[in-house]
């Protein structure tokens, strides 16, 4: 019954169909749609059934064929490792931070992932000079409260200096910091300066506070330039010396004392979850050191790769350069994403045992919830099935967007996808991988 305010005589009631419903200008219902899957975590049926390629072509082949500029995009069944729905996979395009899928991988593949990041203080080569040691630990906090840091599980500068002036063997009078541990390279081929001071990078040392930053309660807050002999500076001035430099620690030095980061699978998720370009690259250059390759970034690139294909997985196609997706030289197949969250979503051990790559899948970000992800998928959009839902790692760059990870359709199968676009602004791709992701949440896609 539809009710109008009346003159003094109150409300006038007007029963059956209204004057819009009665002239056609009302939309038809909408068709039935699969109920929006649940979106808390838990065990998924052992015997979900899976998409069918042709299900997934009706699902996916029109958006990837209106998708603009260049495209490719994978779906892979991870229990299996079968392909069910590709478009032009092998084209590798540059993948921005979803490259950081592959530095995380590679990294619980070579490295422990309880073990931890250490900074160390020792004796220098003449009394009353102590050296700062970078043992690759970007974490290391200068803010009063480390608890406050952007990084989870950081250690304090503080606390490390008030332990040297407890343990010294006598008054300090010169700090040196030691960066021998990474090979002194600067920034990586097709990153530049200006993404220092915009706060996605800096020059890769192995001691640094708060990634770098100059403010350490920002995420992508410009950073210092020199982050060790900032770090150095930091530390002497907590021990009240002036006189800081660089320097290396003799052979023969004695420990003072030690700080470390948090576990090297809560670093890699950290990684993921708020695409952290420094600690990207200081688990490459770790990667590299496991590996007993060169710690520069060409070094890292290649161990980090080499890695892959020593688990199995194949990395035809990828050129790296850097271990963050910074660099607009680097080229990653939707493929090789595709594998290798095929590899840590596989129930079953293959080559090697994937429960070492879970922190990969852990640490992706959640649509409309935690990450880089937390304000994508709304709820009054296209993708808004996704929320919840779908958890991947993000990626863009000037002209570049790229959007890889897992997702549950409504059967409760869980899907592996790739989606890279270049070419085009991510302002305008972006919501077009959004809603394709959020697409196989919705679709059972189990046309013959």
């Amino acid at each position: 019954m539809l009710v109008l305010a009346g003159g003094a005589g109150g409300a006038i009631a007007f029963a059956g169909p209204t004057l819009v419903q009665r002239l056609g200008l009302v939309a038809p219902a909408p068709a039935s749609l699969p109920p929006v899957p649940h979106a808390a975590l838990g065990p998924l049926p052992a015997d979900a059934p899976v998409p069918t390629p042709q299900g997934l072509s009706a699902a996916l082949d029109e958006d990837a064929a209106d998708m603009p500029g260049k495209f490719a995009g994978i779906v892979i069944d991870p229990a299996t490792g079968t392909e069910l729905w590709a478009h032009t996979p092998e084209r590798a395009l540059v993948p921005a931070s979803t490259a950081k899928l592959i530095t995380a991988a590679a990294a619980m593949l070579v490295l422990n992932p309880t073990d931890r990041l250490l900074t160390r203080v020792v004796t220098g080569p003449d009394p009353g000079t102590v050296v700062l040691v970078g043992g690759g630990d970007p974490t290391l906090t200068a803010l009063p409260d480390p608890e406050k840091s952007l990084y989870p599980g950081a250690p304090s500068i503080v606390e490390l200096a008030e332990a040297v002036r407890k343990k010294a063997p006598g008054p300090i009078r010169r700090v040196l910091v030691d960066t021998s541990r990474y090979t002194a390279d600067g920034l990586a081929p097709g990153v530049s300066q200006g993404d220092v001071a915009a706060g996605f990078i800096t020059p890769i040392e192995p001691v640094m506070l708060d990634g770098g930053r100059i403010d350490p309660s920002l995420q992508d807050g410009p950073r210092v330039s020199d982050p060790a002999l900032t770090a150095a500076r930091a530390f002497a001035d907590e021990l009240g010396v002036d006189d800081v430099e660089k320097g290396t620690a003799p052979p023969d030095a004695t420990a003072i004392a030690a700080v470390s980061s948090a576990q090297l699978s809560e670093l890699a998720e950290f990684a993921l979850r708020a695409s952290d370009n420094v600690l990207a690259e200081v688990l490459a250059r770790e990667v590299a050191i496991g590996r007993e390759a060169e710690p520069s970034y060409a070094g890292a690139a290649a161990a980090t790769l080499a890695a892959l294909r020593q688990a199995g997985i194949d990395t035809t196609g990828a050129v790296m350069v850097d271990g963050s997706g910074l660099s607009t030289q680097d080229q990653v197949p939707a493929r090789l994403l595709g594998r290798v969250l095929a590899a840590a979503a596989s129930p079953a051990k293959g080559p090697f045992d994937t429960q070492f790559l879970r922190p990969v899948l852990t640490g992706l970000p959640v649509a409309g919830g935690v990450g880089t992800l937390d304000e994508r998928y709304a709820l009054d959009g296209r993708a808004a099935a996704g929320r919840g839902v779908v958890r991947a790692k993000t990626g863009s760059l000037t002209g570049v967007s790229s959007l890889a990870g897992v997702v549950t359709d409504v059967d409760g199968k869980l899907l592996v996808f790739a989606l890279m676009s270049n070419g085009v602004s991510p302002a305008v791709v972006r919501p077009l991988h959004d809603a394709m992701a959020a697409e196989l949440s919705r679709c059972g896609c189990r046309r013959p």
